[in-house]
């Protein structure tokens, strides 16, 4: 007897689904555990900062609050709130001891990590949108920036401000400091411009200045500390400063503002430093600076306003407009002992578990294993086929009993294998047969199928000449019941309506189509 095969419905064209790359892997591994509850804070989260010393605590600026979550645990470890306005920026000193947190008063606030209030510097006119410390090893100095387009250096210990930086004609929202250098930073401003200073010279102007034509959102410094890259609009750019200030590269993949900037990093590999761009459009995109290209893209369902990585590569944090603070944890698989890789020696795996006697074939036990017993490489491995599991309308079908398979396929109301049965019948030629073996009842079903997806697209072209086949066949009969000559009757206003549509779509295309090739031509 001749094999017997499912009807299935044929394959429609899709997306299709790419392989994924070793890189993107590394970026899905880093999901929010079991364990950890998703953290809401209500209010947008404006900054987030890691503490650069061990567990890398986290600190996220929400509201008048600056909240600390413990890196070891990701579990809520207390709350700073002495601000009477919005906490706008928030950043870690390199020793991890002292925090810096900007407010919308102007004020700039650090705090030890008993969150004790060590200093309030007040000096900005308007609202302190940055602040940050050097990176380097300077532990006595700050800088921050405002609405005031001000940019100001501050001495903590004496809370005076060594030096007013002008230059900017609008709103100083980010900056960084040098990873190589205490004097050198830059800051980003409104006014589409970056610009570098360098405390050491009497003059407060900026050493350099790039202008990035959208308004600075976030920059920062990449760890070679001779290439920067900034984001405003939809655009992010790599600028080299060395070179003088080159632009070396400029990425549009974001549909909306790209609200933030940072550096994240891959263990184990020889180019393993990535830029990190969060987005208005609620899109993650890790951007590889020394190849030009965007490696990986994650989705996240609310508008995006910052985004962290930790020093020790484990964990990510990004903050959202309305308060949610995605955390992802990546598994560190150096700690997850593989039993694969312990020493074995002569028998005995070096964590004392017992030595199990190995099976021979010249023992009794050996022919009687479990089915579950997996094969060893000497041993022959023969696979029963597997049983093809047939629905009821393909074993009606392997009975040649066609107009029940029909019937059956109609009643189960899936229009993908009624579409895939009906060419079947078509291929045997006993699709004109069957339609006219159906009784009333069945009739109707057939006729209710034929008006719901007749004019969808992915079955049109076949339903609608069913449909016409019908039409033909039945005459006599749909003329003789209310019911089937109002199922036409609801077709023929569909199809219509369908050809209505076509009409209009038609009209649009005749006035877009000398537009486009009018632009072609310029």
């Amino acid at each position: 007897m001749a094999e017997t095969f499912p009807v299935k419905p044929k394959l429609k064209p899709t997306s299709g689904k790419t392989t994924l790359t070793p890189e993107s892997k590394y970026w899905r591994s880093f999901k929010t555990p079991k364990d950890i509850e998703s953290k809401s804070l209500v209010y947008p989260i404006n900054s987030i900062s890691f503490n650069p010393i061990a567990p890398h605590d986290i600190a996220a600026a929400h509201s008048a609050t600056v909240s600390i979550i413990s890196g070891k645990t990701l579990d809520h470890k207390h709350t700073i709130s002495d601000f009477r306005d919005t906490a706008a920026s928030v950043s870690h000193r390199l020793d991890g001891k002292l925090l810096a947190a900007s407010d919308l008063t102007g004020t700039v606030h650090v705090f030890t990590k008993t969150r004790d209030h060590l200093r309030r510097l007040k000096g900005h006119t308007a609202a302190a949108r940055l602040v940050r410390y050097p990176r380097f090893t300077d532990k006595l100095h700050l800088f921050s920036g405002g609405d005031d387009s001000v940019v100001k250096y501050w001495d903590v210990s004496t809370e005076k401000c060594l030096i007013n930086f002008l230059g900017h004609k609008d709103y100083v929202r980010c900056g960084d400091a040098s990873p190589v250098q205490d004097e050198l930073f830059i800051s980003g401003s409104y006014d589409h411009k970056i610009k570098v200073w360098d405390v050491r010279g009497s003059q407060s102007v900026s050493v350099m200045e790039l202008n990035h034509e959208k308004p600075v959102e976030s920059a920062i410094y990449l760890p070679s500390g001779g290439l920067i890259a900034t984001s405003g609009g939809n655009f992010v750019k790599i600028w080299d400063l060395i070179g003088g200030g080159k632009l070396l590269y400029s990425m549009e993949s974001h549909n909306k503002t790209v609200t933030s900037l940072c550096l994240g990093q891959i263990k184990n590999n020889d180019n393993p430093h990535r830029i990190l761009s969060v987005s208005l459009d609620g899109y993650l995109k890790v951007f590889d600076y020394a190849k030009f290209k965007i490696t990986h893209t994650t989705r996240f369902p609310e508008p995006l306003l910052s985004v962290g990585f930790s020093p020790d590569c484990s964990t990510r944090v990004i903050g959202t407009s309305k308060g949610t603070l995605y955390i992802g944890r990546r598994k560190n698989k150096d700690e997850s002992e593989d039993i694969n890789d312990r020493v074995v020696w002569k028998g005995v795996i070096d964590n004392d578990e017992p030595r199990k006697e190995v099976l021979r074939p010249s023992y009794y036990r050996y022919f009687h294993r479990g089915q579950n017993v997996k094969p060893s490489q000497g041993d022959f491995l023969i696979k029963r086929a597997k049983k093809v599991k047939l629905a009821e309308h393909d074993k009606l079908l392997k009975k040649f009993r066609h107009k029940e398979a029909f019937v059956v396929c109609l009643n189960n109301k899936n229009p993908g294998n009624i579409v895939a049965v009906m060419e079947e019948l078509v291929a045997r030629k006993k699709l004109k047969k069957c339609v006219m073996n159906l009784d009333k009842d069945e009739l109707v079903l057939l006729l209710g199928f034929l008006q719901k997806y007749a004019m969808m697209p992915r079955y049109a072209g076949f339903l609608t000449k069913m449909a016409n086949w019908v039409l033909e066949l039945r005459a006599e009969d749909i003329r003789g019941s209310d019911e089937m000559r109002n199922q036409i009757r609801n077709m023929k206003r569909d199809v219509e309506e369908e050809i209505r549509v076509q009409q209009a779509l038609l009209e649009v295309q005749g006035v877009i189509s000398p537009i486009l090739k009018i632009a072609a031509k310029r």
